[in-house]
């Protein structure tokens, strides 16, 4: 025999569960929807005339939204093995993101990589 307040209480359920994820994602930090504070770029030369940097960012940031919030266009944006993107970079942009270290972890010129053959 079916519990007549079953078919009752399933709508309700889903109500306050809806409830419940609606107010938890209204308390995520504020620091989320927050814009980087980053400097403005010097001028710089076309970025096809300078080398490429690996620049990673702090875990917690989207390295995508730093790359756009800095007006650089990445090669590549790495989310896994590291947090950050690869770029090409005129002098005085590699200066600036090293300044900013509550941003930026470090910025490092891209090479060829190889091991030394040492077991």
């Amino acid at each position: 025999m079916r519990n007549p307040l079953s078919r009752a209480t399933v709508p309700l359920a889903a109500t306050v569960l809806a409830a419940a994820v609606l107010a938890a994602v209204a308390a995520l930090p504020a620091a989320a929807a927050t814009p980087l504070p980053v400097p403005e770029f010097r001028a710089a030369a076309p970025a096809a005339d300078h080398p490429t940097y690996i620049v990673t960012v702090h875990p917690e940031l989207d390295p995508g939204t730093v790359a756009e919030a800095y007006g650089i266009t990445p090669i590549h944006v790495y989310r896994d093995a590291l947090n950050g993107f690869a770029a090409r970079l005129s002098p005085e942009q590699v200066e600036d993101l090293r300044a900013t270290r509550s941003i930026v972890r470090s910025v490092e010129a891209d090479g060829t990589a190889s091991t030394s053959g040492i077991r």
